[in-house]
């Protein structure tokens, strides 16, 4: 129960957002970058955020070669460049919001390993990078595969390039990113879940697990895949990815982004550490949940192609894994809509939080206000 004090201060919001990964905070600062004096709660179920934001393999990227080939055949090529136009400017809005150095940006690069020798493949890169030239100034992708040898990878046949792939620091961006919204003065109540909420017509009614009832004004849903709580029926499906990092490395040799078997597998190098995820299409079905439990099948997976792979020579062992949950549907566009007259979602950013959640963040914030 609240006291006298508390429901006069903490009860009523103009503004109140479920979630608090980069999606609920960039709305929540957006919000208050037009409205200085709205008073904003951004609620949060867990210690940290619950899906994917603090809990991803840091890669600031906007879709690997075959990624994009594979787009290009399940939702068409204008959808598919919409969508690579939409990563690139929420990276770019992210950057912007919080700076290179606070966000932990390195530009290295990004990598396709490619295992078989398709010449058919090779040949869209000219296509691919006509398609994109009015994203990128230069060619998007290259044949690089001189260098599968330096970087010391087996079985790989070919290697495709791309110059404007980056690496994040994400306990780093996230801890930022959680300052600067708090530096503005918006409310963050972690370990707080919401159990349902009602759009009034003149304000919003919340209810949390703690029987404690806020109202808001206006209410946004950051909530990506945890969002079928709220809305069963909506085109979203949670998808579990699993990451581990690798103890130290003696000479580890490559540098950059790598993708593989069309963007499911993924690693870089942080200092002289691996960080490798992916592998949820072997599993698909068991990975559509929300449990944040390690599927030891998986991580089978990863040791092997880390020594069979990515690393073949050297002696490689698992420091920590962990799991974060994304969100998926029947295609990768993001839901950014509003779903009663003061109610509105940004949920299902098909596992590329870091690149779209500024900009959806920034989108709904926009639908909720009208700026």
């Amino acid at each position: 129960m609240l006291s006298f004090w508390e429901k006069n201060s903490f009860q009523n919001f103009d503004f109140i957002i479920i979630g608090g990964g980069i999606t609920g905070l960039s709305c929540a600062l957006s919000i208050k970058k037009y409205f200085k004096k709205s008073k904003i709660a951004v609620l949060e179920r867990g210690f940290l955020p619950s899906g994917a934001s603090t809990k991803n393999a840091g890669f600031a990227c906007f879709g690997s070669f075959t990624e994009i080939l594979d787009d290009y055949e399940n939702i068409g090529k204008d959808k598919s460049l919409k969508l690579i136009e939409d990563r690139v400017r929420g990276l770019e809005l992210l950057i912007k919001m919080l700076g290179k150095k606070s966000i932990g940006l390195e530009n290295n690069g990004g990598y396709e390993l490619i295992f078989k020798h398709n010449k058919a493949l090779l040949d869209h890169l000219p296509q691919i990078n006509k398609d994109l030239k009015d994203i990128f100034p230069k060619n998007a992708f290259t044949n690089q595969s001189d260098k599968i040898s330096d970087f010391g990878f087996k079985t790989v046949k070919r290697l495709i390039y791309t110059p404007y792939e980056s690496q994040v620091d994400t306990g780093k961006m996230m801890y930022n990113l959680i300052e600067e919204v708090s530096s503005k003065g918006i409310f963050i109540f972690t370990g707080t879940e919401v159990e349902k909420f009602k759009d009034h017509g003149d304000n919003v009614w919340v209810k949390l697990n703690n029987k404690i009832e806020l109202t808001c004004n206006r209410l946004a849903i950051c909530t990506n895949a945890f969002v079928k709580k709220f809305l069963p029926e909506l085109d979203v499906k949670p998808g579990r990815g699993l990451v581990l990092v690798t103890k130290p490395v003696e000479k580890l040799k490559f540098n950059g982004s790598f993708h593989f078997e069309r963007g499911y597998f993924y690693f870089r190098n942080y200092k002289d550490r691996i960080i490798f995820g992916g592998g949820r299409n072997h599993f698909i079905d068991e990975e559509e949940t929300t449990s944040n439990e390690i599927n030891e099948k998986i991580l089978e997976i990863l040791k092997d192609k880390l020594n069979t792979v990515i690393a073949p020579k050297k002696k490689t062992e698992v420091d920590y894994a962990w799991t974060g949950i994304m969100a998926f549907g029947s295609n990768k566009s993001p839901i950014v809509d509003k779903i009663s007259q003061n109610v509105g979602l940004a949920v299902r950013l098909g596992g590329m939080g870091v690149a779209l959640g500024t900009l959806a963040g920034q989108k709904i914030a926009s639908l909720l206000t009208g700026q």
